[in-house]
């Protein structure tokens, strides 16, 4: 046993005396192999940290989620059974399945279990808060101003608890902006851009004017400015906050409010952060911008590089409005789109890593290999700060374990909350992500391996 754990140490050392005679481009390529194997995904061991209900539950939950017509109907079923089996009935039907496995838990003690266990695997969390909002759901200022103090007690936990170093957590700036003032500002925008020392003002407390809004839309966007500046002060040089994407009819007011905040509080650090959509024609072109604007306006750039999860209802809208789809029309060119810009980052990065960040926010293993080799070629840290890679709680977690036991600091998107209050979100993960939903066909096969090991084991008298 011990003989076992000092090989790959004893492996390492003897290459590194070999690196002294041989040809270095050799050695470079045989640390490429041995990144390559130790990245396969393929080891069912990573599972082996996981109960036997976990698997169990991973295995039966992976399983429905494989019949599209049970994702794409999600919500009517759970409305239905929901209304069937009553609040109580439901919540006893969903809190051991679907919300255990997606969701850390309802109060801060449920959380900081399910912390505690992440943290020993290596694995960081993402805090979410699942509060969101699309057009005709605004709720008004009192609600928004609760959303807040969510968002503020999702900053005091990440802080306050010893689960990981370099804390992060989710926002969504329509739980604080109402969706219908970010699609005018979108229109304002393209007609007449606006100055970033504008939105910091108003972000300061100055009485601003916007052209083009009404006295009722500037109150209230005063109001959600005024909110963003708290919980940015509040989690400046605490948590790192990324700003979620949304819609397309909505994100350059998303990006606008973001770089506003970015500029007045990523002056010494990368404390705010924004999310880069990949699966969307502009998207290089917009992450190019916030590379130049980052530059000329002084402050530290983070991004949360994504492919997206909103392409089905993008496309219908674009049809519906007779413009062109924003959506790259394969999955080769989201690809293409997602790995040129990881590599565009990372170049930028070995440059000024104490300027910019990224977290590599994909389930696609090759983008995951890819980004460990480039890492290696441009002498990155695994765990340096600069790089993080990130995934969904209950999801992929063949990657994330093989990650953090090669030493990459890796993140879980973590939602906490009732199951009343998650549910709209559950919904709206399994509809966006139905793609990796119905295409996590290795996981169940790896959780499958682990379960017929042990199952051997216990036929034998293992334990």
């Amino acid at each position: 046993m011990m003989s076992s754990r000092l090989r790959p140490t004893l492996a390492h050392l003897s290459s590194l005396r070999m690196m002294g005679t041989v040809d270095p481009r050799t050695v470079a390529a045989k640390h490429r192999d041995l990144l390559s194997a130790t990245l396969a995904f393929e080891d069912p061991s990573a599972f082996r940290v996981k109960s036997w209900g976990e698997l169990l539950r991973a295995l039966g939950v992976f399983r429905l989620c494989s019949f599209p017509v049970l994702v794409n109907n999600c919500g009517k079923l759970m409305a239905l059974a929901r209304t069937l089996l009553g609040k109580r009935g439901f919540s006893l039907l969903l809190r051991p399945t679907v919300y255990a496995q997606f969701v850390a838990g309802e109060d801060e003690r449920e959380i900081s279990q399910s912390m505690e266990k992440m943290s020993l695997l290596g694995l960081r969390p993402m805090l979410a808060v699942p509060i969101e909002e699309d057009l005709g759901e605004s709720t008004g200022e009192k609600r928004y101003d609760d959303n807040m103090e969510a968002m503020l007690e999702c900053v005091r936990m990440s802080h306050s608890n010893a689960w990981s170093k370099d804390p992060m957590m989710q926002l969504k700036i329509t739980a604080l902006l109402s969706p219908e003032l970010c699609v005018k500002l979108t229109t304002l925008i393209a007609q007449r851009p606006c100055e970033l020392d504008l939105l910091v003002r108003a972000m300061n407390g100055e009485p601003i004017s916007f052209p083009g809004l009404d006295e009722k839309d500037v109150a209230h966007f005063l109001c959600g400015l005024q909110r963003l500046n708290k919980i940015a002060e509040a989690s400046v040089n605490k948590v790192r906050v990324l700003v979620d994407a949304e819609y397309t009819y909505m994100n350059p007011a998303l990006s606008l409010v973001t770089m506003a905040m970015m500029k007045k509080f990523n002056k010494d650090g990368v404390w705010i952060w924004n999310t880069y959509q990949c699966y969307l024609k502009e998207s290089r072109a917009l992450l190019s911008e916030a590379l130049r604007l980052s530059k000329t306006e002084g402050f530290c750039l983070g991004v949360k590089l994504v492919r997206g999860a909103y392409m089905d209802k993008e496309r219908k809208l674009a049809e519906k409005k007779g413009c062109p789809d924003p959506v790259h029309q394969s999955w080769e060119d989201t690809n293409d789109s997602y790995n040129g810009s990881l590599n565009l980052l990372l170049e930028v990065i070995a440059q000024k890593p104490e300027c910019y960040r990224i977290i590599v926010a994909t389930h696609n293993e090759e983008s995951v290999r890819r980004a460990a080799k480039r890492m290696e070629e441009l002498g990155i840290d695994k765990d340096g700060g600069s790089v993080c890679f990130g995934q969904l709680l209950g999801m992929c977690d063949h990657v994330s374990l093989t990650l953090a036991k090669e030493g990459y600091a890796v993140y879980k998107s973590v939602p906490y909350g009732s199951v009343d209050d998650t549910l709209p979100y559950l919904v709206r993960r399994a509809q966006e992500n139905r793609t990796v939903l119905q295409g996590i066909r290795k996981e169940r096969d790896l959780l499958r391996q682990e379960l017929s090991r042990r199952l051997r084991l216990g036929l034998r008298g293992g334990s």
